[in-house]
């Protein structure tokens, strides 16, 4: 161990400190690998949790839903208490939280108890993940090495993405579907044990007070505006099961923006939303994020309950899938340097649109060619060049000091699209198969499904021809 060496020979500065902002580069790329792989690791083993679990096809979805919109709801937060409190402390705090939840998911007996501990792991995520950028930000001198090492943490987390569903296809056939959480808690134990003797403490703020009620209004909004959704499969829309948290969570989303408007420390500064180029750039993240989130969870159900791939074949069937949209983020800034940061994003979303409507053409007995593979690389092809220059247009329409703030709403926009749109989703499929459990029902179901995200990216298209601006220099 470097750290430990003898009082009269003390270590030069230079090599303790090369010490440390490596260990904040590798804890920073750990904590952000586990957070994005518990996205879309938990995909591929979703018919092994409902069998063993007895979970109903609503419940199914909230293990996606329970922890991306905790993780979106509370990230605005999360980015504040690691400027206010300390990244390390923060660091520590989510980590151990997210750990934790991770082993509860992993023994849980019953639906609610893997929903709740998802719902945790997702509160966890959303204190961690700001942290990691922070503790590497702060850690590396500007210049060529924190570009490098931002680099790093990118391609980490897009492989952490890209993994997820091999790696929890592995997990749920070699071992069982509870590895997929159970594999987070000796990682976060060693990386807790190796962040709390090697990271140095550091904040950049005051502690002032944060919007811990801001925080709440938006994330039980969301949750009850999901859930009133996903009634509409049982229930109806004009049943009371369905209006009453329709309505209730339109409520307290408005009592959010009256919160915003009044508190003298926001969590989502209201006057951000004043730029045209902000405020369309999340609308149209969110409208992308609310079709192509859904992929994945469609994607792998269809391919195990109808294909019949194991979880293991599953995970396999989709790595092209995801690494499709690494491609396209990657391709995204050459591209766009040629045709425009604006047509870029019509460019993304037109292609994505296309793969979602040859997917709607499945069929209970398709070919992983023509039913998978080609129509996976298209969809998420697509999503990975559009939302590159997306994310670009609303950073440069924030001001000067807002660009993480901006950047995290993008983030929150994104994932509570995707959690909003798997609950619609799910309801047209259900409504589709009514009832029915075989091939043709099922498939029938996921197609309509597909068809109606295609819709939507296409409405999204005409939304972002008509408000979204050209690239432009941000305010000063």
């Amino acid at each position: 161990m470097t750290d430990m060496v003898d009082v009269t020979t003390p270590a030069p500065p230079r090599e303790r400190t090369r010490t440390r902002t490596w260990a904040a580069v590798l804890a920073a790329c750990i904590g952000q690998f586990l957070v994005v792989l518990d996205v879309s690791v938990v995909n591929v083993a979703l018919p092994s949790m409902r069998s063993d679990l007895q979970m109903s096809s609503a419940g199914l979805q909230w293990v996606l839903n329970a922890y991306s919109i905790a993780f979106a709801g509370f990230m605005l937060l999360g980015g504040r208490a690691a400027d206010i409190y300390g990244r390390k402390r923060m660091f520590l705090i989510g980590l151990g939280l997210f750990t934790a939840a991770s082993l509860a998911g992993g023994l849980a007996q019953e639906g609610w108890q893997l929903l709740a501990a998802r719902a945790a792991q997702g509160l966890g995520a959303a204190v961690l993940a700001p942290a990691t950028l922070t503790l590497l930000t702060t850690a590396v001198p500007e210049g060529p090495a924190r570009t490098k090492a931002i680099g790093t943490w990118m391609a980490v987390g897009a492989g952490g993405g890209a993994a997820g569903a091999l790696i929890g296809g592995a997990l749920t056939d070699l071992l069982s579907w509870r590895w997929v959480l159970l594999v987070n808690v000796p990682i976060g134990v060693l990386v807790l044990a190796g962040a709390a003797v090697r990271l140095v403490e550091g904040r950049t703020g005051d502690r002032r007070r944060i919007d811990l009620l801001g925080a709440v209004l938006v994330t039980v909004g969301l949750a009850c505006v999901a859930y009133g959704i996903v009634q509409t499969e049982e229930s109806g829309w004009a049943a009371t099961a369905t209006l009453a948290p329709l309505l209730g969570g339109v409520a307290l989303l408005g009592v959010f923006v009256a919160v915003e408007a009044r508190t003298a420390e926001p969590l989502m500064p209201l006057r951000v939303l004043g730029a045209r180029a902000v405020t369309s750039a999340n609308a149209a993240m969110f409208v992308l994020g609310s079709a192509t989130f859904s992929m994945w969870y469609f994607m792998t159900v269809y391919a195990q309950a109808v294909l019949g791939y194991r979880p293991l074949e599953a995970g396999l069937a989709l790595m092209p899938t995801s690494l499709a949209i690494i491609l396209g983020s990657k391709c995204a800034p050459r591209v766009m340097a040629v045709t425009g940061t604006k047509n870029l994003a019509l460019i993304g979303t037109a292609v994505a649109a296309t793969g979602f409507g040859w997917q709607s053409t499945m069929g209970a007995d398709g070919s992983y060619l023509t039913s998978v593979f080609l129509p996976g690389i298209l969809m998420m092809t697509g999503a990975g060049l559009a939302s590159t220059p997306l994310a670009s247009l609303a950073i440069t329409g924030a001001a000067p000091g807002e660009a993480g703030l901006v950047s995290g709403l993008v983030n929150t926009s994104r994932t509570m699209g995707g959690a909003l749109g798997l609950a619609a989703l799910s309801t047209v499929a259900a409504a589709r198969t009514a009832g029915g459990t075989g091939p043709q029902e099922l498939t029938a179901g996921y197609a309509l499904a597909f068809r109606s995200a295609g819709t939507v990216l296409l409405g999204g298209l005409l939304l972002m021809v008509l408000w979204l601006p050209r690239a432009r220099p941000a305010r000063h």
